[in-house]
C-alpha cells in the first residue's frame, strides 16, 4: 500500500487536533506587525491578533513560508516512511504560498505533487482533510489527486465582512480598491470562487447580512462538510451552527479564522465554507 503524506499550509485552517489526528503537516505563514514577523497560529493567538488590528499602524502584513521551511517539511515527510507527499495550498491568485511550495518540491521531483486549491481557509481545509482521510483508507496518488480535483470543484465558500476597509487596503481585490467613500460603512458580502474574490452585495445591517448569507448557504444544496467561519465573533458563529448543522450528517467545525486571512478581512466577519454532495 502506497503510504501519502498530506502538507498544507496555515490558511487552511484545519483545526490542530484535527490535523494531529490524520497527520497532516501545516507549514505556517508569516503575519508582519510591530517590526517583527509572527508565524501564523504559533507566535500569536488568533485572539489577540483581532482585539489589536484595529489600532495597529501601520497595518499587518503577510508573507509566505521559505522555500527551505516546505523542503524541510517534504525532506521529514519522504524520510520518514513516506512513498509520497501532496502539498496543497492557499489559491496562487491571492497568495505566493503556492509558489513556494512549487519550487521547494523540485527537488524531490515525482514524489512530491503541489496542488493549487484555488482557496482559502476551510475551502483549502476540506480539500486537505478529505485527502488525508482517503489515504488513510489507502487510496493510491491518482484516487488522492482526482478526489481533491473533484472537491476544488464543488466546494464553496462565502462571508459577511464587518468593513470593507481591510480588503481594500490589502490591495488584492480590484473591486475592492475601487470603493468610494460612502460605500464603507456598509457590509459586503464576497464569495471565493476559483481564486478570485466575488462580491455578491452588500447590507447596511449586521442582521440582513446574516439573513443573506443563510440563504446563500441554503442555495448551495445538500451538503457533505461544513464549517461556519469567524474573526472573534464565537458567539454568533455558534448560533449560526445552531441553526444550520441539520444540513450535514457530520457536526459543523467552528473555525476562529487564522490571523494570515484576518489580516486581509478584519474582525467580526462571519462566514461558511461548504463541500456540496458530489451529484
Amino acid at each position: 500500500m502506497m503510504k501519502i503524506r498530506l502538507v498544507t499550509d496555515s490558511t487552511s485552517d484545519i483545526p490542530v487536533e484535527i490535523a494531529l489526528q490524520h497527520g497532516i503537516e501545516v507549514v505556517p505563514a508569516l503575519v508582519n506587525m510591530r517590526g517583527r514577523s509572527y508565524a501564523d497560529g504559533v507566535d500569536i493567538t488568533r485572539e489577540e491578533f483581532y482585539d489589536e488590528i484595529p489600532a495597529l499602524n501601520p497595518p499587518p502584513t503577510t508573507s509566505s513560508p521559505s522555500v527551505g521551511s516546505f523542503q524541510e517539511r517534504y525532506e521529514k515527510l519522504l524520510s520518514n516512511g513516506a512513498e509520497h507527499v501532496v502539498s496543497i495550498h492557499a489559491a496562487n491568485q491571492l497568495s505566493g504560498i503556492y509558489n513556494a511550495a512549487r519550487l521547494a518540491a523540485q527537488e524531490f521531483g515525482e514524489y512530491v505533487n503541489v496542488l493549487d486549491s484555488e482557496q482559502l481557509s476551510l475551502g483549502l481545509g476540506f480539500q486537505v482533510l478529505m485527502a488525508a482521510e482517503a489515504a488513510a483508507r489507502g487510496a493510491l496518488l491518482n484516487e488522492v489527486t482526482a478526489l481533491v480535483d473533484s472537491v476544488r470543484q464543488r466546494v464553496r465558500v462565502a462571508a459577511l465582512l464587518h468593513s470593507i476597509e481591510y480588503v481594500r487596503r490589502s490591495g488584492r481585490v480590484s473591486w475592492a480598491r475601487a470603493v468610494i467613500g460612502s460605500l464603507l460603512n456598509l457590509q459586503p458580502l464576497i464569495e471565493l470562487r476559483h481564486g478570485a474574490v466575488i462580491r455578491l452585495g452588500q447590507v447596511r445591517t449586521r442582521v440582513q447580512g446574516i439573513l443573506r448569507l443563510t440563504e446563500t448557504l441554503n442555495s448551495w444544496g445538500p451538503l457533505e462538510r461544513l464549517a461556519v467561519l469567524h474573526t472573534n465573533a464565537e458567539s454568533t458563529a455558534r448560533q449560526l451552527v445552531e441553526e444550520v448543522k441539520g444540513k450535514v450528517n457530520i457536526p459543523p467545525l467552528v473555525v476562529n479564522v487564522t490571523t494570515a486571512i484576518g489580516t486581509h478581512v478584519g474582525p467580526n466577519a462571519l462566514g461558511f465554507a461548504a463541500v456540496p454532495i458530489d451529484r
